[in-house]
């Protein structure tokens, strides 16, 4: 069966979505704005708009919990956490006075980031919350220490580029050995929809080898990441 016509209506909100976002709108205002012109077009006042999202947030508000390290990673920000990062690490010496390299500490990050992450604990890092506040400030500030000069804007976005695949990769590899995460479960359903009954743990074992091999060829990338400093100079 087809639907009435009318009843696309409450549609008008992803067109009011698109629209804010390709103009680069404010996207809080550009959601909440979506959110009003499709409940207004399936004929629900502003209050009771206003109630439905008051009951949304408040059924997922564990879920929306997340969304508040934003906030707070930018007055960190703001009160100097990234300066007081590079800080560190520039002070920092490894085995004969040797200063950290850019590559090394983003090894020793991809290695805690998968050992956390078999254990569970894949909140431990994160784009918003570790990577971009913490890491890739740390990494760029390795990376000028060992250079003994400023980073150009090219080497800066590699360095920032690895930090990002360090924390995706750790942890994309590292989830699926801790046995009750979501990934292992759904890996055993579709096994098991294909005919093949495989327990979690089965699965979380034979993940361990492929985690190793992440390790080693994310960690060659890395190294070779300080290789390609030195070979231009760095």
């Amino acid at each position: 069966m087809h639907g009435h016509p009318l009843d696309l209506l409450p549609l008008v909100g992803v067109a009011v979505l698109v629209a804010g976002f390709v103009v680069r709108l404010n996207p809080l205002a550009v959601v909440a704005a979506a959110a009003f012109a499709s409940g207004l077009a399936a004929s629900l006042s502003p209050l009771q708009v206003l109630a439905v999202l008051g009951k949304a947030f408040n059924d997922n508000r564990y879920v929306s919990l997340v969304w508040l390290v934003v906030p707070v990673v930018g007055v960190l920000e703001r009160a100097g956490l990234r300066d007081r990062a590079r800080e560190a690490v520039a002070r920092f010496r490894g085995p004969g006075g040797a200063p950290l390299s850019a590559g090394r500490l983003l090894l020793a990050y991809f290695v805690l980031r998968q050992i956390t992450s078999a254990l569970g604990l894949t909140a431990l890092g994160g784009q918003a919350q570790m990577v971009r506040p913490l890491i890739a400030p740390m990494a760029e500030a390795a990376a000028e220490t060992s250079a003994g000069q400023a980073l150009d804007p090219a080497r800066r976005d590699l360095v920032r580029a690895h930090a990002a695949a360090t924390d995706n990769v750790a942890v994309f590899f590292g989830e699926d050995i801790f046995l009750a995460f979501g990934s292992v479960l759904l890996i055993r359903g579709v096994l098991a929809g294909g005919g093949h009954e495989v327990s979690p743990l089965a699965i979380s074992v034979w993940a361990i080898p492929t985690a190793g091999l992440a390790l080693v060829i994310h960690g060659a990338r890395l190294l070779g990441l300080d290789r390609r400093f030195r070979r231009a100079g760095a």
